[in-house]
Order: structure tokens, then C-alpha cells, then sequence
């Protein structure tokens, strides 16, 4: 049913390289090459990093391949004039519907069939059973007689419920057990013998195995206010028996505390930090759940750690342990924390090489907050933030390292701000239960959050792989006194700078007119660095810049990162300085916003003279600013000025510095964070270049149902395995290239909508360009099938009475025939509108006849049903 969309035999036994031959190859003999040429597939594409395998046959024969591939082309001559009717009618309104086309979604599902995860050569779609990602929802609330409503309490998840322990209801602390069933969404209590651990709050809880482990927490009488105290005691609950243990331990243990951290690792419960009912700790114990020996073992914690702190949640995800925030009095912060099992070593995890927007910031300081893991994602919500409940669910990416927000679904039922609930994971939602929301109230109710799990977006790891590998480069900077040259590539440098796309164009023009005196006028050149017709590359010369910081600059061009490698760590300061200087050069306000944050990261006693007396010899005055404004703290000054560094700066700056300290009023204000989201990114760039910048800088020509789309060789083959493996076999004649994909002629504005992605990672598809694109990822060799994911995602969003008949008239043409049927079903239903559009009066005379079939068929089985009714 789908073979003609999802690939015929044929398609799927070749692979990209062979199908991007046969097209480079069928050009070569339209313009007389002729000889036969075998060329190892594996060659063709020995860089290619996608997930897929392909199979690709050892060699290919391209001149023979290209009589197949001419006679393919002659098929399709003939049948032109058929597929042209109908693809003016399909194309009249599309681009009319981009309005309804679906939002951006960025996370991943574990379910056996999630998106991303299902397979090419079949489709899908069940509308009846769909869960709309993002959603929140709002579960049955646990009764009173079946557990109280509760705060500083823990939840754990195990296999398809959740089960609640503990905590304190605003009179006594608890000792219960209940549980929340996934599949019947109900509450219960848990079946429980021995003895189970005393009432108390603040304590933890971890699943290892069949078994939960409850350890330390604080007991006592809060009503009476007597006998409260910390606990270090382990309890054992066994889901399989419903049995209570404890656990006895001699040797070392645990100092007693609560409101401390746990976590299960290489079958160990691992204990961090809390409080002992005098002050906050951050000691590390763990402790082997398997085996026979049972003792506590204290850790020997290395790197950064995080300061003294209680009421944190962790999260564990490849091989470490995160730390978000928590009570840590004057040290309060909103830092992540990282702390790897295998090394035994913590870091903080700064955002100095990724430049910060306004959807990108750390969520603000707080405790009482939880923190979840799922897929590449750290999910928290809720907390006590400087005095304010907030209820939005933030998820830092542990790939791209950038903290944002969820924008959840319209229509979710969105819990309240509140403190001390607890949360788990379950399959693919999150579930979050109780907490004390305004004026100390507790609460029992319970709301689930839909994850939706796409493939990452590859974008800045496919340019920045294409840039180090230097693959069709065609310009080359020369920098510094010591000329050193640097190869990149036009598209991406012109798309990033300003400044640099006005000398690319300086060098260019200047460039023909060399060309034009020694071989007279006519000429045309153009830049070309690989491949069979080699042509010198464009040079661009910067004497002063510095070529370290300058290929920094490069590696964020593609990948909107400031990276910083070790070995720059010496004069790193020198270098971010340098850095900002070009950065100013070159017009690029948000890189050099993203120096400035680098550096007050970065700056400290040890190193502020020195930067201090960089900024003032180049004349950055911001730099000094911020030079000062560090140096004058009253907690800086006094061990700055005494050290022997401070001697040595020139006079001037001494003075300066002086008067500084002595009106601190006079402090000029600086910018670091006046914008969060100065400047641009490089999926906005991108987007401008394609759209209109980069019509100058356009290098091949893609011929799609007789319209041209002028492109860029660069940007194409650092996203796609099949333009990559046609360039570097041979350029196209005249750089023209015929599209398909598969045995499918997509419209115009479907390829459109595949260039966007293909440019700037763009996910919003109409439903009706969705139809045309699910082969894409496949064909073309994407890095994921993340575009694949959104196409399905954009159908089951998206198609509504307005865009039902181009989804119609898209399914019939790519023979997707469940969407056509449900098509048919939302024309039916909603027939008295989609009658009136316009878009009807351009369908075949065959879809009119479905659609009136359909109609007649729904009228039947509604008679049939009638007249069934003998009451009636």
C-alpha cells in the first residue's frame, strides 16, 4: 500500500551515493561523456555518518547506470504531462495553508512504537489512541480514606504504577503505603507486612531490582513538637512480597540526615549531602544493594563540588549524577552540577560555550523543586523560587548542553505552582503528585505529563562535522603576519557575517577582473575545491588576525558555539579577548555578547590583571569594565592589590584602579546581561541566507517539475549523504540537478518546506507536505529520522476542514491510503464547510467521486442504523 511513498524494491536495495551517481551520471552523458567508470561505494561516501544501512553494492557501474537512469528519465517525460495537471491543481493552495502547519517539539519517547522509532517502509497513523505531546493532564485524586494529602513525600515508579511513601499532611508525619495504577488510573493502598519504617518526611527513595529502599528522613511529633529527629536507618520494601525489612549494618555509616539526595548506580544506592539538624552537608555515601557484603563506603569526591545543600533533587543519566539547585543559604544558586560515578569527579556545568537566549536560561533558584530523567532530557518543575511558586517545566538537553522552556499544549490542564511533591517516570510521561502550594496547603491530586521524544536535531553536529572535515572547501582565509591559511566554506561564512560576505564579494569581483585581463571579458569563475573540474579556491586575506581566534570563530559560524579547547587554557583570557575583538569586526553582536558572558564566567583573582591590562592595550573598553567592576569587590580587592602582579601593572592603571575604589558609584554600567538574546542565531541566519542573502552565493541548480531552485553545494552535502556522495564523485554539468525522491515528484512546495529543514532544522510542515517528505529522510541520507518524526507529527496535529482536501488530493497522488481514508472521514464529517472552499473546484473528477461515495456511504449506514431501531 505505501511501496510508491515508503520506497519500492528498488529504491530501498540502493543507497544514497548510488542513487545521487545515477543522477550526476545521467547528466555527464547528456552532455557526451561516454566511458564506463566503476567507482567503490564505500569511497563514494567513507564520511557519511547515518544511522541507516543501505546496503550498498561494492561498485557501480555510472555510465551503465546511466542508460538505466535515461530511460527512466524518458518514462517519466511521458507521463509529465499527466503528473503536471495534477501537480499545478496540488500546488494552487498549498503554500496558502502554512498557517496550520505544527509547532516545534523537542523530546523522546520510550514507547515501542515512538516517534523516530518506527520504520520507514510502513505508516501508521492511529488518530483514535493519539496522546497529544506536551500535554499535561490531570489523573483521579487520591481519596482521603485512601491516603492523605501530603507534601515531603517521595514517589517511585515501578513497572506500570507509581507508589507514595511517607511525608507529613500539615498535622502528623506518615508512614503509608499507596499506589496510583497507570493502566486503571486508580489509587489504592499498597498490601504491606513486617514492619515498615517509622512516620517521617523528607527521607528518600530509590527502586533497585524488585525492591524499594527507604533511607533516613526526619521522625517525630510535629504536632507536640517532641521527639523529632534525623534518621540514617534503611528499609527494604518487597514489591513481589509486599514485605517490609530492615536493614543492620555494622561499621561506618551515615551520619542521620533528611531532605539529602539518593540514587541507584552499578547496583549501589549512592547518598548525597543533606541536613543532620545542625547544618547542611555534602558527603557522599554509597552502599552495594547485591552480594553479601552490605557496608557503607564514603566517598572521596573530586573537581568542583557543589557547596553544603539540602531540598535538591538528582537525576541519574549516562553514567552521572546531576545536582539542581536547592537550599544552600548564602551559596544559592541556580548551577547544574555533574557528578560522574566512574571518576568519582564533580563539575559544574557552566554555559560558556553555548550562547544563551532568551529560551535558553537556567531556571532561577530554588529548592523543593524535582528533577526527572528521560531520553537526552532533564525535566524540573515546581519549587520555592526566592518566594514565588512557579509552574513552568524547564528541561535542560544533555547533548546541546542549553537549558529552555516547554511551551506545553494548548489544552492542558496545567498543575499549580507548589513545594516538596515528588514525581516519577513511567514509560513516556511524567507523573507528579501532592506538594504544598500557596498558604501551606497540601494537596493529593496527581497530573501526568506526555513526553514527546523526537530525534535530535543534528543541525550544528552535521555543520560542525563538515567543517572539520573539510570537505568542498572553496575559499581560503590567509591570516596574521605568518599568513596562515584556513579553509571553510562560502555559504555558511557569507550566511554568518556581514562584514566577511562583503570581502568574500570584494574578493570575487576583484578575482574576475584578474580572470578578465589575462583571458579578456566573457569569463566566468567559480569557486570549486573538489572534484573533477578542480578551480583555484577564493582567497581572503585578514593580516591582523589572530588565526587561533579566528578559527574559534569558524567553528561557531557553524555551529553557533564558542569552543575552547584545553589546550587554549593558558591564555584563555588573551584569547576570548581577541575573540571579541574580531567578533566586533565582524559584525557579530551575539558572538561577542557570548565573550563577555565567557569571561565573567571565567575571570577571577587570579587572572583579572592580566585581563585588565589586555582590554585597556587593544582599547575594549566593555572588556575593562567588567575588569574593574570584578576587581574592586570588597571580597576581591584586598587579595588582587597585594598580590605580585599588581606591582607590576603601568601607573595609569594604577590610578585608575584607585579611583575606582574610591567612587564605586562612578562604576560604568555594563551590557552582559542587558539582551539575553542580542544578536542572531545560526538557524535565523540560515534561514535569511536561503530565503535572500544567499542568492549571490548560490552553486547549483535544482530542476524540480520545471522550476529552478538555486541552492548551495555546501549546505546540501553537509546535511544529505546523497548530494555529498554526487559531489565528490563529479559535479553535475551546467550544476544542474534533477529532484525526486524515490518514484515520487514532490511539489514544489514540499521540497521547499525539505530545503528549510535541510538549511535551518525548520519542523513546521503542512500536513499535505508532510505526505511528500516521509521518503525524504531515507532518500537523501539524513543524519536521523527526525524529519520523518515531524511528518508524522505534522499529520496527526494538523489536518483540519481547511487543508482537508490538499491532504486529500496529496495522500491519493502518493497512494498513503490510511491518511485518505481518514481524510475522506473528516470531509464527511465536516462536509457542509470543506463544500464551500475554494480548493474544491480544482479536485479530479475521480477524488469528486470518492467524496460523494464516502457521503452516500456515511447517509447509508445512518439510514441503516434507523431503520434497525425498531422503537423508532
Amino acid at each position: 500500500m505505501l511501496k510508491a511513498i515508503l520506497g519500492s524494491d528498488s529504491t530501498t536495495e540502493s543507497s544514497q551515493e548510488e542513487r545521487a551517481t545515477n543522477a550526476a551520471a545521467s547528466s555527464s552523458r547528456h552532455s557526451g561523456g561516454s566511458s564506463c567508470r566503476s567507482i567503490s561505494s564505500s569511497a563514494v561516501l567513507s564520511n557519511s555518518s547515518s544511522s541507516y544501512d543501505y546496503g550498498t553494492p561494492p561498485g557501480v557501474c555510472m555510465a551503465c547506470e546511466a542508460d538505466k537512469y535515461q530511460q527512466q528519465s524518458h518514462h517519466q517525460h511521458h507521463t509529465e504531462g499527466e503528473r503536471k495537471s495534477r501537480r499545478s491543481r496540488m500546488s494552487h493552495s498549498s503554500s496558502s495553508m502554512r498557517g496550520t502547519s505544527s509547532r516545534g517539539c523537542l523530546a523522546n519517547s520510550s514507547k515501542s512504537v515512538s516517534p523516530g522509532s518506527y520504520s520507514c517502509n510502513a505508516l501508521n497513523v492511529d488518530f483514535s489512541t493519539y496522546t497529544a505531546t506536551h500535554q499535561w493532564s490531570k489523573m483521579l485524586e487520591c481519596a482521603e480514606f485512601v491516603g492523605a494529602k501530603r507534601s515531603k513525600h517521595t514517589v517511585v515508579a515501578y513497572k506500570d504504577a507509581m507508589y507514595v511513601f511517607g511525608g507529613d499532611n500539615g498535622k502528623t508525619m506518615l508512614n503509608d503505603l499507596i499506589r496510583f495504577g497507570i493502566k486503571d488510573k486508580s489509587w489504592g493502598r499498597a498490601c504491606a507486612t513486617g514492619t515498615p519504617p517509622a512516620p517521617r518526611y523528607h527521607h528518600s527513595a530509590v527502586v533497585f531490582g524488585n525492591s524499594m529502599f527507604i533511607f533516613g528522613g526526619y521522625t517525630g511529633d510535629i504536632h507536640s513538637n517532641s521527639n523529632l529527629t534525623n534518621k540514617n536507618d534503611l528499609f527494604e520494601y518487597e514489591f513481589q512480597r509486599a514485605m517490609w525489612v530492615e536493614w543492620k549494618f555494622s561499621g561506618r555509616i551515615p551520619v542521620a540526615r533528611s531532605a539529602h539526595g539518593a540514587a541507584v548506580y552499578d547496583n549501589k544506592m549512592w547518598i548525597y549531602a543533606g541536613y543532620d539538624g545542625n547544618a547542611r552537608l555534602n558527603d557522599m555515601w554509597t552502599l552495594n544493594l547485591t552480594g553479601e557484603n552490605h557496608q557503607w563506603e564514603e566517598i572521596e569526591q573530586k573537581g568542583d563540588r557543589p557547596p553544603t545543600c539540602c531540598n535538591f533533587p538528582v537525576a541519574v543519566a549516562r553514567d552521572c549524577m546531576y545536582v539542581f539547585s536547592g537550599q544552600s543559604g548564602m551559596q544559592i544558586t541556580n548551577s547544574l552540577f555533574e557528578f560522574n560515578f566512574k571518576a568519582r569527579t564533580w563539575r559544574r556545568i557552566g554555559n560558556e560555550n553555548v550562547l544563551r537566549g532568551v529560551t535558553s536560561q537556567p531556571p532561577s533558584r530554588r529548592y523543593g523543586h524535582t528533577m526527572v530523567h528521560h531520553d537526552r532530557f532533564l525535566y524540573v518543575f515546581g519549587g520555592s523560587a526566592d518566594s514565588t511558586l512557579p509552574n513552568d517545566l524547564h528541561y535542560y538537553d544533555l547533548d546541546t548542553q542549553v537549558w529552555s522552556i516547554i511551551q506545553p499544549e494548548p489544552n492542558s490542564d496545567i498543575p499549580s505552582g507548589r513545594v516538596f511533591h515528588a514525581s516519577a517516570v513511567i514509560s513516556d510521561a511524567m507523573y507528579i503528585f501532592g506538594g504544598t502550594v500557596d498558604n501551606s496547603v497540601r494537596r493529593g491530586d496527581t497530573y501526568r505529563f506526555q513526553f514527546s521524544s523526537y530525534p535530535k536535531c543534528t543541525l550544528r553536529d552535521d555543520y560542525g562535522k563538515f567543517f572539520n572535515e573539510k570537505q568542498f572547501c572553496d575559499i581560503q582565509f590567509v591570516l596574521g603576519p605568518e599568513e596562515i591559511k584556513i579553509m571553510a566554506h562560502i555559504a555558511f561564512v557569507a550566511a554568518r557575517s556581514k562584514y566577511l560576505r562583503t570581502k568574500i564579494l570584494a574578493a570575487r569581483d576583484a578575482r574576475q577582473q584578474q580572470m578578465e585581463k589575462v583571458f579578456g571579458s566573457g569569463i566566468e569563475v567559480r569557486t570549486c575545491s573538489s572534484g573533477p573540474n578542480q578551480e583555484p579556491v577564493l582567497e581572503v586575506r585578514l593580516p591582523n588576525a589572530n588565526p587561533e581566534a579566528f578559527e574559534i570563530i569558524l567553528n561557531y559560524i557553524y555551529t553557533d558555539r564558542i569552543d575552547l579547547k584545553e589546550s587554549y587554557n593558558k591564555n584563555i583570557i588573551i584569547l576570548i579577548t581577541d575573540i571579541y575583538q574580531l567578533a566586533g569586526l565582524f559584525l557579530m553582536p551575539r558572538l561577542a555578547h557570548g565573550c563577555i558572558q565567557y569571561l565573567d564566567f571565567k575571570i577571577n583573582k587570579n587572572n583579572v590583571l592580566e585581563a585588565l591590562y589586555n582590554a585597556d592595550r587593544k582599547k575594549i573598553q566593555i572588556v575593562k569594565d567588567h575588569c574593574m567592576q570584578f576587581l574592586v569587590k570588597e571580597e576581591n580587592f584586598t587579595d588582587v592589590v597585594m598580590s605580585n602582579e599588581f606591582s607590576d601593572l603601568e601607573k595609569p592603571l594604577l590610578v585608575e584602579i584607585i579611583r575606582k575604589k574610591l567612587s564605586p558609584n562612578k562604576l560604568v554600567a555594563t551590557d552582559s546581561n542587558a539582551d539575553k538574546n542580542v544578536g542572531t542565531t545560526l538557524e535565523s541566519d540560515m534561514a535569511v541566507f536561503l530565503e535572500s542573502t544567499g542568492k549571490d552565493f548560490c552553486d547549483i541548480n535544482l530542476v524540480l517539475d520545471g522550476q529552478v531552485i538555486a541552492a548551495h553545494k555546501s549546505v546540501l552535502s553537509a546535511r544529505t549523504q546523497y548530494f555529498q556522495g554526487m559531489f565528490r564523485s563529479f559535479m553535475p554539468p551546467d550544476n544542474t540537478v534533477n529532484i525526486s525522491i524515490g518514484d515520487i515528484l514532490p511539489s514544489v512546495e514540499a521540497f521547499q518546506s525539505l530545503l528549510r529543514y535541510i538549511y535551518y532544522g525548520e519542523t513546521k510542515l503542512p500536513p499535505q507536505d508532510a505526505l511528500y517528505l516521509f521518503q525524504a529522510p531515507h532518500f537523501y541520507g539524513l543524519s536521523n529520522n527526525r524529519l520523518h518524526s515531524f511528518c508524522k507529527y505534522s499529520l496527526e496535529h494538523n489536518i483540519t476542514y481547511e487543508n482537508v482536501l490538499q491532504t486529500l488530493e496529496a495522500s491519493d497522488y502518493t497512494k498513503i491510503f490510511d491518511i485518505k481514508e481518514h481524510a475522506l472521514k473528516l470531509i464527511v464529517k465536516d462536509f457542509a464547510r470543506v463544500a464551500r472552499l475554494p480548493k474544491i473546484d480544482c479536485l479530479s473528477r475521480e477524488l469528486l467521486l470518492e467524496i460523494i461515495r464516502a457521503v452516500a456511504d456515511s447517509h447509508g449506514e445512518f439510514l441503516t442504523r434507523i431503520s434497525i431501531n425498531t422503537d423508532i
